[in-house]
Parts: C-alpha cells; sequence; structure tokens
C-alpha cells in the first residue's frame, strides 16, 4: 500500500523498487492490482487452506469421537487403560470409523477440540454420586441461606500432618543420574488443623498429639473466639468430628458454631485440602526442618503466611476441585 502511494504521487517505478527493496515486478503486480480492484485488492489474506478443508473426519464424527473421549475411558469403550492418550484416540477413531491416523495427526485434532493432557483427579470408588449432587444442589445451598439469615460466616476445616521425611517436588540433575535430596534419619512430624472462609480468612492451630476429639474441642474454641457471628462450619465425617465431646462442645455453644459434614469419599468437594496440598508443595522449597521444633515453625509461618494473602485463600474456593459461590465475588460451580 506504502509502494503505491509512492506511484500515485508520481515516483518512478524504479525508484519505489529501490526504496523498498523489491524487484520491478513486484511493483508493476502491487500496481496492476490497485488499478484493477483498489485497496481491497491488496490487502493481505491468510495463505494455505482454509482450517477445516480436507480433513479425514467429518464435524460430526469429531464431534462424537470428542464427547467419547470426555465421558468416558478408554475400556469403557473395549480398549485397554483408565486414560486416554493420542495412541489410544487414534485406536477410538480407527475402531469407530477404520480410518487410521498418526500421533501427530491425532494430537492435531485434540489440539483443534481445545483438549489438553492433563493429570486427572481422583474419585473414591465408594463414592456415591447421589449424595454429591443432594450436596451441590441442596446441601450446599441450605448452608448458605441459613449463614446469610443469621449473619454468620461459612468456613471448611481439614486437619493435615506434616512429616519430616517427605520430599515433593522436582529439581534438576544429570541424565541417567537421580538427584539425591539428604534429610535426617530422625523421622518427627507435627499436625494442624486448618479453617478457610468464603471471604477470604484463615484460621488454623498447630499441635504434635494425634488429631482427636479433645484437639477438635480446643480448635473450636480458639475458632469461635475469633468471630462475633456464627461460624458454619464445614468438615468431613471424622471419627473426632462425631464424637459425643464435639457434640456436646456444639450443644453447650449453639450461637458460636454449627457443624456441617461433607459426602463421604468426596474430598474434592473441601476446599481446604488445596491448603494442605499447598502447605506440604511449599515446606520443602524452604529450609529442612531438623527437629520438630522446627517443622512445627515452618509450618506456622506458612499459614502466617497465607494469613496475609486472602486472594490466595479466596482461590483455593475456585479450583481445581469444586467451584463454591463466594460471598463477594459469585463463581458458580
Amino acid at each position: 500500500m506504502r509502494a503505491v502511494a509512492a506511484l500515485v504521487a508520481g515516483r518512478d517505478r524504479e525508484d519505489v523498487a529501490a526504496v523498498f527493496g523489491v524487484s520491478l515486478k513486484a511493483v508493476d503486480n502491487w500496481w496492476a492490482k490497485w488499478q484493477a480492484g483498489g485497496r481491497e485488492a491488496l490487502a493481505m489474506r491468510p495463505r494455505g487452506k482454509p482450517v477445516g478443508v480436507h480433513q479425514v473426519l467429518g464435524e460430526a464424527e469429531q464431534a462424537a469421537v470428542r464427547q467419547a473421549a470426555l465421558d468416558h475411558r478408554p475400556c469403557d469403550v473395549g480398549l485397554s487403560g483408565q486414560l486416554w492418550t493420542r495412541r489410544l484416540i487414534g485406536d477410538l477413531i480407527a475402531k469407530l470409523y477404520r480410518v487410521q491416523l498418526t500421533e501427530p495427526g491425532v494430537g492435531k485434532y485434540l489440539r483443534r477440540w481445545g483438549l489438553s493432557f492433563q493429570r486427572p483427579d481422583k474419585r473414591a470408588v465408594e463414592q456415591h454420586p447421589e449424595a454429591v449432587r443432594r450436596w451441590h444442589e441442596e446441601t450446599w445451598p441450605t448452608i448458605r441461606a441459613k449463614a446469610k439469615r443469621d449473619g454468620g460466616e461459612i468456613l471448611f476445616a481439614d486437619q493435615v500432618g506434616i512429616r519430616s521425611d517427605q520430599v515433593t517436588g522436582c529439581t534438576w540433575g544429570e541424565k541417567g543420574r537421580t538427584p539425591v535430596v539428604r534429610r535426617s534419619g530422625n523421622r518427627f512430624s507435627v499436625n494442624a488443623m486448618s479453617a478457610i472462609s468464603t471471604k477470604g480468612r484463615m484460621h488454623f492451630m498447630v499441635f504434635t498429639e494425634s488429631f482427636t476429639a479433645e484437639v477438635m474441642c480446643r480448635f473450636l474454641d480458639r475458632l469461635a473466639g475469633h468471630f462475633d457471628h456464627k461460624v458454619h462450619l464445614v468438615v468431613d465425617g471424622h471419627s473426632a468430628h462425631r464424637s459425643k465431646k464435639v457434640r456436646d462442645w456444639l450443644a453447650a455453644h449453639p450461637d458460636d458454631v454449627e457443624l456441617h459434614f461433607l459426602p463421604p469419599y468426596a474430598p474434592e468437594l473441601n476446599p481446604d485440602e488445596l491448603v494442605n496440598a499447598d502447605l506440604k508443595h511449599s515446606l520443602p522449597k524452604q529450609h529442612r526442618a531438623r527437629d520438630q521444633a522446627e517443622l512445627a515453625a515452618e509450618t506456622r509461618r506458612f499459614f502466617h503466611r497465607r494469613q496475609r494473602q486472602p486472594h490466595i485463600v479466596r482461590g483455593y474456593f475456585g479450583g481445581p476441585h469444586v467451584r463454591y459461590v463466594l460471598d463477594e465475588n459469585p463463581i458458580s460451580f
């Protein structure tokens, strides 16, 4: 367009070719296009074949394969394995439509369908889908309505154990030689109980004894002391949560805390599980604890750091497991 503008202004074609570093033939072609179709004729157009042209699988066939991969495991459709790979997707296509595709060819289809290679979440076979459905559609909306009605606040809680010999994550090393991480042969551990609020608050307690009903009551005491309104605490079905001592504590503090239980075998419904994963992933990146007191101090530092980062705490409610409707920024699950 700039070359044609120079020609229109009266410059010689030889000068234009020299200024723009192109051949006389290119200048003549541009001028001919300009005379025939004006500015539209000079506009750049995508090269190559349009997307979808000459594809082996039609749109309906592609949609069927994509949905089959999303809704079923390979073993559900007569193939081997639990997880989809490019090879198994190719086998499925061959089985359904008698078309043989290379793995790179299958990969192109997968990217075009908006799919990516991911590590799947795990679900217990004992989990009851109907109980999970009721939680989403009935129990959780009821808890939210109750908390709103009595001016309360919803928190999700869980307990976690941290061991001194735990190693998570990856490190760089020489090919063929596995890197060695040195650690103390003296094994020790600490436990923690944490609770996160849909408003981005975090409360925690670090302890060295086993998690029991007494520890749970102590945590409830500390939790109630932080609020001047009622707390609706969502927990799993741990025996300590359902113990007589905890029930007696709740009966004596009806205006402080009300307990709500998640469906059995459904840890993915508890956003506080992501706090546990974050803790276990973060601690080994810091210096290695040499004794139980140091490990407890590192654990407290992690929780104190997260308490100053409410945006991260709120992020636990947004995935990757389950998305809850937050108090201030609605996110649907």
